[in-house]
This record gives C-alpha cells, sequence and structure tokens, in this order.
C-alpha cells in the first residue's frame, strides 16, 4: 500500500485528535516500519490496520466507522493533492465513474507496483448509481469513505447503501436522501 494512506492516516489522527495520539499509536501498534512512511514507499496494509485498531483501543471509536472518516479525509486530500482529476466534472456521480478508466491508470503511470481495488458501475432506471468494489484487501470501509467524501464534496443528495455480495465483492449503491 502506498505511503502517501499512511503518511494521511496520521494527518488525520494529527487533526481529528492530537500529535501525542499519533505517538501513542505509532508506539502501541507494534508496527514493523515505526511509523517512518515516504510517500512513494510500499508498506504492508496490515500496518493500517494495526494503527486504526491502536486507535479504535484509545478512542473507542469502532474500527470501522474510523477507516470511513479516514476514506472521506482521504478524498479531501485528493481533491487537493490532484485538482485536474476534478476539473470539468460536476457531480459525484460523473466523478465515481472516472475512477477505474482514468485515475487508476493515472496512478498506475505513476506507481506501477500499487495494487489497486476495482470498481464497477452502472447507472440504474430507477436513478441509483451502483459500484461494486473488489479488492484482496479488507477496505471497503474506506472505500465507503471515500465515496461519502466525494458525495460531500459535490454536495449531491445521495445516501450510500451497502451490501456484501456473495463473492465477497461490496456493492454500494448510491439512491436520492
Amino acid at each position: 500500500m502506498l505511503g502517501v494512506v499512511f503518511s494521511e492516516f496520521l494527518e488525520m489522527v494529527e487533526k481529528r485528535f492530537s500529535l501525542d495520539m499519533v505517538d501513542e499509536i505509532l508506539e502501541n501498534s507494534g508496527i514493523a516500519s515505526g511509523g517512518s512512511y515516504t510517500a512513494v514507499g510500499n508498506y504492508d496494509h496490515r500496518e493500517l490496520l494495526k494503527l486504526v485498531e491502536a486507535l479504535s483501543e484509545k478512542t473507542g471509536i469502532a474500527v470501522g466507522d474510523l477507516v470511513a472518516a479516514y476514506g472521506r479525509h482521504l478524498f479531501g486530500h485528493f481533491v487537493d493533492r490532484y485538482p485536474s482529476f476534478f476539473a470539468g466534472v460536476d457531480s459525484s456521480i460523473d466523478f465515481l465513474e472516472t475512477i477505474e478508466n482514468h485515475i487508476h491508470v493515472e496512478v498506475k503511470k505513476l506507481y506501477p507496483e500499487a495494487e489497486l481495488p476495482t470498481f464497477e458501475y452502472r447507472r440504474q432506471d430507477d436513478g441509483s448509481f451502483v459500484m461494486v468494489y473488489r479488492s484482496r484487501r479488507p477496505f471497503a470501509d474506506l472505500a465507503q469513505g471515500l465515496i461519502e467524501g466525494c458525495i460531500e464534496y459535490y454536495n449531491d443528495p445521495y445516501k450510500v447503501e451497502r451490501t456484501v455480495l456473495e463473492d465477497g465483492a461490496v456493492q454500494f449503491r448510491l439512491t436520492g436522501r
């Protein structure tokens, strides 16, 4: 997993909780890297899970809720860092449809070793939008937070419904509020 994912998580912890909390979770998580991440480095995704678990223990906030909150935070980072991805895009659904065939293509150019999840999506006749998330890593909460961050960014009137499919993939359905 790319180092930027780790460094942004630690930044969120510092902003939302404190620098002392960052130090505590780094110390208590038992991660191999010790918490020294470079943006372009690759790290074991289980380190992020250990950091989130340590934060959950300290705060009493459920792991899934923390990971989703991090997804919303990370979306804001992407908006700031990669404005070209958002240029000319007018809605969350229009943006979400660019992930697989545009954004992930560009990420792979920059980071060929990156292991990215895949997304399938389709607009439904009833006006809803369905995304199917597949990954070998357990980050559906992160995907949901990113989707929610996107909806918030575009100020769209959608709620997200989540269903685990038989094959282990996760379906996100965006429906009007």
